[in-house]
């Protein structure tokens, strides 16, 4: 039976937790960033986690997660 493969662009965007959740990065921290408020910026830093609803996609996009 040959390996399966894992989707790179997800392999590259999401990674796992010590406690097996899927920790991502959060979105809009790429341009415009003149507007937003320092507090914003920093807060953006930060990782994230994937929603619930879309575990379930993300495994099978990366089965050795």
């Amino acid at each position: 039976m040959p390996k399966h493969k894992s989707s790179r662009g997800a392999a590259k965007r999401f990674s796992k937790t010590a406690n097996g959740k899927i920790k991502r990065k959060k979105a809009f921290l790429r341009h415009i960033l003149t507007t937003k408020s320092a507090k914003t910026k920093r807060n953006l830093r930060q990782a994230g986690q994937i929603a619930k609803a879309d575990v379930k996609s993300v495994r099978k996009l990366l089965p050795y997660l």
